[in-house]
Order: C-alpha cells, then sequence, then structure tokens
C-alpha cells in the first residue's frame, strides 16, 4: 500500500493567540442560557448550509454560539448546542419583547428546520410539526413545575401536546444524566410553546451546563465503535479547540496512531473492505503505512478537511478504528483490556495535558481510562514515532467479554 508523508509541524494551533475574555467566552457559564435541540441528521444542512455558510450567518445574527455534535451511529438526530450569555439584547420577532442571544438563535434554528418540512395535500389537516430539545434533570423541574402545574399551564395557553418523555426514549446522542423534552403541534402553536419553555429554561439554568462542552461526545451508545467508556478521542472533537482561523473556517485534523502489525489485517479486512467502509462511512482519509511499519508496530494515518463547527470526520474515523487497533489482553476474570497508541507533536502536546495536568485529568475522570503521556527518552515509545513527536497511551479495562 502506498506510503504517504504529512507535515504535522504545520496543522493548527491548540489555542489561537486570543485575549483571555475571549478564550473563556468559548465555554458555557453558570449563568449563561444554554439549549440543545435536536435537528433530524436529515435536515441538518438547513442548519449548517455549504461550507458552514447558514451557520455562520447565524451566529453573525444573533451573536449567539452555535455547535453541531457529531453524528451518533445508530442515532437519526444531531445535536445543535446553542448558548449565548443571558443578557436579553436581542428583538424577538414584531414584538417590543427581548431575548437573549440563544433565545433568538434557538428560534432562527427552529424555523429553519421546520421550513424543511413537507407540505400536506389540500384535503389534509394543518401540518403537524414535533421539537425535540435535551435537557438536563436538574433543570426539567422548572418546566414541569410543583405536581405538573407549569407544564399544564403551557398546553392550556398554547394547546400544545407537551411531554417529558421517559429514558426508554432517550436517543443514543443523549446523556445519561438527560430528560428528553418532545412539543408536538401546527407550527404556530409549538413555536409559542417553544417561546414559553425556552424562557423557562433560560431563568432557571442548569447546575451542571458548564461541563457540556467538555463531555458533548459521551453519549449514552454503549453499542457499535464507542464502547462504555470512550478514550480521549471522544474529548478532541469540534468542541476541543483545535481549529485553523483562516477565513474559511477550515481546518485539516489529522491522528497517527501505533497499531501492531498483527492488527493490521482487522483494520484493512478482506480485499480491503473494512478501511472502505471506514471511509466512506466517516469521511475521513485513513492511510497504512505499510513502509513505515518497523518491528512490531506500524502506523495508521487519520485525517480530514473540517469546519471547526461541524462533527469532526477524523474523530468519526478514529472511533471506528480504535478498537481495531488496540492491543488485547484477555484478564483471566474475563475483563478485555484494550491498550490504544496515538502519537501527538510535541507542540501540541499541551492541549492534551492543561495547565497543571487540568485536561489530561478532566479526561481520566469522565472516561475512567487510564491515560499516559510517553516521551522520547521512555524505553516504551516506539520505533515508528519522530523525534518530535510524543505517545498517548489509553488503557481502558470496561470492556468485557
Amino acid at each position: 500500500m502506498a506510503d504517504q508523508n504529512i507535515d504535522y509541524g504545520k496543522r493548527y494551533s491548540h489555542q489561537p493567540d486570543y485575549p483571555a475574555e475571549a478564550k473563556e467566552s468559548h465555554g458555557i457559564g453558570p449563568q449563561d442560557t444554554v439549549y440543545r435541540y435536536l435537528c433530524p441528521s436529515r435536515k441538518i444542512g438547513s442548519i449548517i448550509g455549504r461550507g458552514g455558510e447558514i451557520v455562520k450567518q447565524l451566529r453573525s445574527e444573533t451573536n449567539a454560539k452555535i455547535r453541531i455534535s457529531e453524528n451518533v451511529p445508530g442515532c437519526e438526530e444531531r445535536v445543535v448546542i446553542i448558548y449565548s450569555s443571558s443578557e436579553q439584547t436581542n428583538s424577538c420577532g414584531d414584538t417590543d419583547d427581548l431575548v437573549s442571544p440563544a433565545q433568538d438563535a434557538l428560534f432562527k434554528v427552529h424555523d429553519r428546520v421546520i421550513a424543511e418540512e413537507a407540505p400536506g395535500d389540500e384535503f389534509d389537516d394543518v401540518q403537524q410539526v414535533v421539537v425535540r430539545m435535551l435537557v438536563p434533570s436538574d433543570q426539567i423541574g422548572c418546566v414541569i413545575g410543583k405536581g405538573g402545574q407549569v407544564v399544564q399551564t403551557i398546553r392550556n395557553e398554547t394547546h400544545a401536546q407537551i411531554r417529558i418523555l421517559s429514558s426508554d426514549y432517550l436517543p443514543n446522542c443523549a446523556l445519561s444524566s438527560d430528560e428528553l423534552l418532545q412539543i408536538s403541534g401546527d407550527p404556530t402553536v409549538v413555536r409559542n410553546a417553544l417561546y414559553q419553555l425556552a424562557s423557562r429554561l433560560h431563568d432557571n439554568p442548569s447546575r451542571s451546563q458548564h461541563l457540556l462542552l467538555s463531555s458533548s461526545s459521551l453519549h449514552r451508545a454503549s453499542g457499535g465503535y464507542m464502547g462504555p467508556n470512550p478514550g480521549p478521542f471522544s474529548l478532541m472533537g469540534p468542541y476541543a479547540g483545535y481549529r485553523n482561523d483562516s477565513g474559511d473556517g477550515v481546518r485539516e485534523f489529522s491522528l497517527r496512531f501505533v497499531c501492531p502489525a498483527e492488527n493490521i489485517g482487522a483494520v484493512i479486512g478482506k480485499g480491503g473492505a473494512i478501511i472502505k467502509q471506514i471511509r466512506q462511512e466517516s469521511g475521513a482519509f485513513v492511510t497504512v503505512h505499510s513502509s513505515a511499519a518497523e518491528g512490531d508496530d506500524c502506523l495508521i494515518t487519520v485525517s480530514a478537511k473540517e469546519l471547526f463547527e461541524d462533527a469532526s470526520p477524523t474523530i468519526d474515523a478514529a472511533m471506528r478504528l480504535q478498537p481495531r487497533c488496540s492491543e488485547k489482553f484477555e484478564k483471566d476474570s474475563g475483563v478485555l483490556i484494550l491498550t490504544t497508541r496515538f502519537l501527538v507533536p510535541s507542540s501540541r502536546i499541551g492541549c492534551l495535558i492543561g495547565k497543571g495536568g487540568s485536561i489530561i485529568s478532566e479526561m481520566r475522570n469522565l472516561t475512567r481510562a487510564n491515560i499516559r503521556i510517553l516521551n522520547i527518552e521512555n524505553e516504551n515509545l516506539p520505533k515508528v514515532a519522530s523525534e518530535d513527536e510524543q505517545m498517548v497511551q489509553e488503557l481502558n479495562s470496561t470492556f468485557y467479554c
């Protein structure tokens, strides 16, 4: 298989040279207004637009932050995270009411999604629409009210069907601590109900919302390639800060796996079937550097040109490759230990460690994985590593046979 040389020294910075205030603005504050709107995957283009032009326009018009979550296998919805300060600065429609930038953006996103609905026949009843949102469990009480009084009042005033669905109905893109809020009815009724519910959520922020961006990829799904405790890849997605501040917002993101030579067959598949499938489903380039193989290891490069705001094809492909590239060891107890290794340029390693080790500590706490960083002086560093690279090693013992 042909090898491919990639210059990893000229990618993108982990953190551009923003002032401190600008850096902090990318996170969610405890008093911010936050919404997580579930958009059907087939309609996500109506929010993103070609080259990200629509989502950029929405951000510019509302001054809200809008992030599109990764596509979760087996889930037909994508999470649109919308957040801003709670200060009510934006006008709302033709009224004199002011709303926060996040509320303004929520309604604009909703209107674009609903516009994609096919109109009914002239003999049909009025078109019915359904809106679904994820709400942290410590926040849902402000919507329900004591004895269900608040939600019942909103139902009576708007004539919308409003339900808080049980955990059995939570989509795979939800967090285990989420509640699923569903609104249905004709478009006008649903929008009126959405306005009232959004106002309640605005007035009662969640105590855990500041963690949403760092945990946005830790979904409920335990099947497929993700596993119950995904490793650091899930925290290196579009919310992790990797970006290129060029005018079009396009970045090139790449990862280099260290794969045991004996695992290469599981990566490539018969006739290249597996690696082709991973490329097609993720949209990333996946290259096995067979000529770079040395000793018992070889390199696999995963890369893609990406928009900072969108789901990461590189992360998607990495998650699919992780169980295939990992070393496996089965204990007598039946626990299967997976050891995943990938190389990071030394100039980028600080983005994984954080000040005082804060970032790597957070990843260990969230994933419950044993994560180590090995430098050139460590004897366990593989021979395929370059002098300017360090190796991240993740040991996960939560996969059971």
